[in-house]
């Protein structure tokens, strides 16, 4: 690895196979790519500390101490490769974790929603569900890191909105204010996915791509669902 700088692996740069052969960086990406994920990093964590300390029941604490560390899992090594110039090995696999992790956060925002506001009896369907989609898609973009985006980006937003079967339930146990974080973050996650998958809006290559559009995204996704998990950690506490 060299000096962590502005000519890292571009996005657009997919890989064709295993690590020796995703390409080097024939473009320059813009200059904040990776600064938002890296930035936010830091206030995942604390935040993140703070939500688990605060769930008083042990149930709560499990749960969120789950999505806390999905969602350092994100922003962590989203910032460090995203920031990093990393040859094609190392690249390859920071790819790959990369992209898990989008997995992991939906399977670990589902957690405490889950645990916390449904009964055993349905909790126990999705709680499995979505891990094991998260399982299997792990699976699929370790072994096939260089997929197309119109195959596995569908695929992220098809189990984040596995909730809807779920909705009555959520307003219930939670009320109008969980359940409209939900379906905010819900929404706000599924644009940012649209645009990764057309690479548009692009406002400007040299400094904030459409790249940067989704990484705003998925940081105003967060912050909405961790607001509407916090409701829910305390109020069952």
């Amino acid at each position: 690895m060299t000096a962590p700088g502005p000519e890292a692996i571009p996005d657009h740069a997919e890989a064709t196979g295993g690590p020796t052969e995703i390409p080097l960086p024939a473009l320059v990406k813009p200059k904040l790519r990776g600064w938002l994920h890296a930035g936010m990093f830091p206030a995942v964590l604390i935040s993140g500390l703070a939500l688990t300390a605060l769930a008083d029941s042990t149930r709560a604490r499990v749960a969120c101490g789950i999505y806390v560390l999905t969602a350092c899992l994100l922003f962590g090594v989203s910032g460090l490769y995203h920031r990093g110039n990393w040859g094609p090995r190392a690249g390859g696999v920071l790819r790959r974790l990369d992209h898990a992790n989008i997995f992991l956060i939906i399977a670990g925002t589902y957690t405490p929603l889950t645990m916390l506001l449904l009964p055993d009896s349905k909790g126990r369907w999705l709680l499995w569900g979505v891990w094991g989609a998260a399982a299997a898609g792990i699976i699929f973009r370790v072994f096939w890191v260089g997929a197309p985006r119109w195959l596995y980006t569908p695929c992220y937003i098809a189990m984040g909105w596995a909730a809807l079967f779920f909705l009555p339930d959520f307003m219930r146990a939670g009320g109008v204010a969980v359940l409209v974080c939900v379906l905010v973050g819900g929404l706000l996650y599924s644009v940012g996915g649209v645009i990764y998958g057309l690479k548009r809006p692009n406002p400007s290559p040299r400094w904030f791509g459409f790249h940067e559009v989704f990484h705003s995204l998925t940081l105003a996704a967060f912050i909405v669902h961790y607001v509407g998990i916090s409701l829910v950690a305390y109020q069952h506490a």
